[in-house]
């Protein structure tokens, strides 16, 4: 299938990274919860350039307990992209993960994106992010941020949204999922026009 990717992108939990450890990774976005031990699956992987970054799956600053995520996290998954866009090795191969590589992975995977194709739209940013994803539901705080980060006036979060909206018409179930999880907020902007 075609991608507008420059390289090649995976996206997993932790309980598929050892189904990467033959796949030729050669970057690696680690993002773990505060103090999860770093997975096993690494020592299997080979020579790769990694950043691991450390933060819980919350959307709201004020959930006790919690650490989450900071525009200093996002930063510096954006350095990392930068880097990788800015000369990409030829055979190039960029895994996210997070625990179940749905949110917080998708989210940074889709900032890497928009930022190293600026003339990409956001709807096509993040229908690779489903292409890549299907089961993806991006993190609405690691989006804002990183919308606010890259300039994109608001476009990367509305297609966020739109994600939502698609996850929702399919699942509707996840509606009170999210929510009891604190996550209320994506749900509702799920129901917001543009």
């Amino acid at each position: 299938m075609e991608t507008i990717a420059p390289f090649r992108i995976s996206v997993c939990g932790i309980e598929e990274l050892t189904g990467h450890c033959e796949t030729g990774v050669s970057h690696v976005l680690s993002i773990l919860d505060p103090d999860w031990p770093v997975p096993g699956a690494f020592g299997a992987f080979g020579e790769h350039a990694k950043l691991e970054l450390r933060f819980h799956d919350v959307v709201e600053e004020d959930i006790a307990g919690t650490m989450p995520p900071r525009e200093e996290h996002v930063a510096g998954l954006l350095a990392f992209g930068q880097d990788l866009m800015a000369e990409p090795p030829p055979e190039a191969h960029l895994l996210v993960h997070c625990h179940a590589g749905v949110s917080r992975s998708t989210a940074s995977m889709a900032l890497v994106l928009a930022q190293g194709l600026p003339d990409a739209g956001a709807d096509q940013v993040f229908g690779e992010v489903l292409r890549i994803r299907p089961q993806a539901w991006p993190n609405l705080r690691i989006v804002e941020m990183g919308d606010a980060l890259l300039g994109r006036g608001g476009a990367l979060v509305a297609a966020a949204r739109g994600v939502y909206r698609r996850q929702l018409e399919a699942r509707p179930h996840l509606a009170e999922e999210f929510r009891r999880h604190g996550r209320g907020r994506e749900v509702a902007a799920a129901a917001l026009d543009g």
